[in-house]
């Protein structure tokens, strides 16, 4: 069949991965996003799939995971954290520049596909994927298909309230879409900093606040203990309404190794159950698993 380009399309960075039959990983490249350019997002996207397709010697079937959706009322991107996406028709243009059928979707269900297909969630009936990166996202698998729904929405928790929230949690921060509270300004890499500036009044990105929490520091520990607390909350909502056999977390902070110790005794605690069975798992493929996620779907279009 040739290769499969899948395209992850993040905030910060796009990667490309190119994987062949077997689902062998051939090349894998990045670049960071050209923000705030749409035109520029477009070329840059062209640019890795070129240089993919020349470097191999084939040319290949693309899918691309982007953040938000592809609005079924308008034909418009709509929902996405990187807003000079949304209003645009992103998936006819690219389509048109790279002169080739391209299949889009959310970024966490490429994620979500990625893991069920032959990840951590390989042979559970229902994978619920996670996004803590740039923002928050989700994504669902059912029985190796992603469930999209009927307003493209399917997964999109990083826009519910954060739950049961506390006094000094309330209205919360404002959020890009207009609210306040959103999971997203709680669970993000942006969120967690955002969080330890205002509690210790010293601004710094997550990963040094991980660094210095696992070196003993106790305001860092102290924002990364709330910020576990909180994604146990906010996953026990899916929980309760989804009950997935798996949850797997992709994005930058899905490698914070303790995540998976800390959050599940946490996560239980408000499941609306007598014990949890659902486990929390790291991406067998890495943290941006969701480019071969991508790919698969590319693959399958084309």
């Amino acid at each position: 069949m040739g290769i499969a380009l899948g395209i992850d399309l993040g905030g910060t960075k796009i990667e490309v991965v190119a994987l062949g039959d077997d689902g062998r990983e051939l090349l894998r490249r990045r670049r960071p996003t050209p923000r705030a350019d749409y035109d520029g997002t477009i070329e840059a996207i062209a640019s890795l799939v070129g240089a993919a397709e020349a470097e191999l010697g084939a040319r290949g079937t693309v899918g691309v995971g982007h953040p938000g959706a592809v609005s079924p009322a308008t034909g418009l991107i709509k929902n996405a954290n990187s807003t000079w996406l949304n209003g645009r028709p992103f998936d006819r243009d690219l389509a048109a520049r790279l002169d080739r059928p391209v299949a889009f979707a959310n970024d966490a269900n490429c994620l979500a596909l990625s893991e069920a297909t032959d990840g951590a969630g390989a042979g559970a009936e229902t994978v619920f994927a996670v996004i803590i990166g740039t923002g928050t996202g989700g994504g669902v698998c059912v029985r190796g298909q992603v469930l999209a729904g009927a307003n493209a929405i399917a997964g999109e928790w990083g826009h519910n309230p954060l739950p049961w929230a506390e006094p000094n949690e309330r209205p919360g921060p404002l959020c890009y879409c207009g609210r306040h509270g959103c999971l997203e300004t709680w669970l993000s890499g942006p969120g967690l900093a955002a969080d330890h500036a205002r509690a210790a009044g010293e601004p710094l990105e997550g990963t040094e606040i991980v660094a210095r929490a696992l070196n003993g520091d106790p305001a860092a520990e102290a924002s990364l203990a709330r910020y576990e607390g909180r994604l146990a909350r906010g996953l026990a909502h899916v929980v309760n309404l989804l009950d997935p056999d798996v949850i797997v977390l992709g994005g930058g902070l899905s490698r914070i190794d303790r995540l998976y110790d800390r959050v599940p005794p946490l996560l239980e605690r408000h499941a609306f159950s007598d014990r949890l069975r659902t486990r929390l798992l790291p991406p067998r493929h890495g943290d941006s698993s969701g480019v071969r996620g991508a790919a698969w779907l590319g693959r399958a279009t084309g």
